[in-house]
């Protein structure tokens, strides 16, 4: 009689979880609006002691450090259907101006990606100072490592996996599951669900989702401007060390922004 209760209770747990599983709705196509998070002074103060902590660097960082404030935000969406994603910027974290630190590479949101995850293949319209590149390649490989963290974003149950990325970019992403595509902001993705929150805490930046809109989406959404010079990864970065090779050690980090 026991065993018998034991079976009954265990069929009745299997269909909860059943009934459960398939309520479960996974998003395929929306507009995820993400908001990038700069710490300006952090970033140019790791700057500085690139070129050599001089008196007129530290001169300009107090300048700026009474007229702007230490965090700065730059909005952007990706718009998504299926296996296919466009990334679109909406502005710069710092807008111009004729302060020093205003042109720094890291504070630009320079990339518009369109990425076809099935076929493993991007375009990105890359601008970079006075240039113009549209790079044509495959989408870059992430050896994530999944962790059992878990954070609320943008009202989806996100968990975290980290990777190191061009062998020195320390990476945090945090995924959700319930929207099935294997994308996210800028050139990352690869994870089991999309990323809607993105830190590299050694560069002092972040990418979260503010907003999630499940709706269908149309080709014509899915475009990025395609006006540069094409080139794939292999040319653009022997036209970046050609043309920072007289940059001293700050070359190596605008390099690696440049090609992020």
């Amino acid at each position: 009689m026991k065993a018998l209760k034991y079976i009954i209770a265990a069929s009745l747990i299997f269909v909860s979880f059943k009934s459960n599983s398939q309520n479960v709705r996974f998003v395929t196509q929306g507009t995820i609006e993400y908001e990038k998070r700069v710490n300006a002074y952090a970033l140019i103060k790791q700057q500085i002691k690139l070129w050599g902590d001089d008196s007129f660097s530290a001169s300009a960082f107090e300048s700026y450090q009474k007229n702007n404030p230490q965090f700065k935000g730059a909005k952007s969406k990706l718009v998504f259907s299926n296996q296919t994603t466009a990334f679109l910027p909406e502005e710069d974290a710092i807008a111009p101006s004729n302060n020093w630190f205003s042109n720094m590479i890291e504070f630009k949101q320079s990339n518009h990606i369109l990425s076809n995850l099935t076929a493993g293949t991007s375009k990105t319209l890359k601008k970079i100072y006075d240039e113009t590149y549209l790079v044509s390649d495959s989408i870059r490989k992430i050896n994530w490592k999944i962790t059992d963290e878990f954070r609320n974003i943008a009202g989806y149950n996100c968990r975290r996996a980290n990777a190191l990325v061009m062998d020195s970019i320390y990476v945090v992403a945090f995924y959700a599951e319930e929207i099935a595509v294997s994308g996210g902001p800028e050139s990352f993705s690869g994870l089991p669900g999309m990323i809607l929150g993105l830190a590299l805490p050694h560069d002092h930046v972040t990418w979260f989702a503010t907003s999630v809109t499940d709706v269908p989406v149309t080709e014509d959404q899915l475009k990025i401007p395609t006006k540069g010079k094409p080139v794939d990864n292999k040319q653009l970065y022997d036209i970046l060390k050609k043309a920072l090779k007289d940059w001293g050690k700050s070359a190596n980090q605008t390099f690696k922004w440049a090609m992020m």
